[in-house]
């Protein structure tokens, strides 16, 4: 399967946990909210992938089993996958902030995508899968 990357939409309660990007010129989306996730290593798979990507950069550990949405998109660099999890929030105890971006945060699904500083595909994508969430 030929793919570039993947995201993941990380519920911890009802709350997204957020990266705050690097603010520097050579990367995309410079001093943006992002989720956690990013390119391909070798032949891994993209939930490989979106959890790998995971425990890098946060230090929480899924499994694939914690993936409960998944859908694909076409961005300029090739396919990207994107999955969705929920966790208890009780788990931001166990957040271990990578050596990437300045910061992460919890925030609410509906302020990270009306927010100016969201990755807007990611925001879009992140709409695709609340869009289809029984009301609370």
């Amino acid at each position: 399967m030929s793919f570039s990357g993947a995201k993941l939409a990380l519920f911890l309660g009802p709350d997204l946990l957020v990266i705050r990007r690097d603010d520097r010129p050579d990367i995309p989306y410079p001093d943006y909210w992002d989720l956690p996730g990013g390119g391909r290593e070798g032949d891994e798979t993209p939930q490989a992938c979106a959890l790998r990507e995971t425990k890098e950069e946060v230090g929480l550990v899924l499994s694939p089993s914690n993936l409960v949405w998944t859908r694909s998109y076409q961005r300029p660099r090739g396919l990207v996958w994107f999955f969705a999890a929920h966790l208890p929030a009780s788990a931001v105890d166990q957040i271990v902030f990578g050596s990437e971006g300045q910061g992460w945060q919890l925030m609410a699904p509906e302020v990270y995508h009306a927010h100016p500083k969201a990755v807007k595909h990611l925001a879009e994508q992140l709409g695709h899968y609340t869009a289809q969430l029984p009301e609370s």
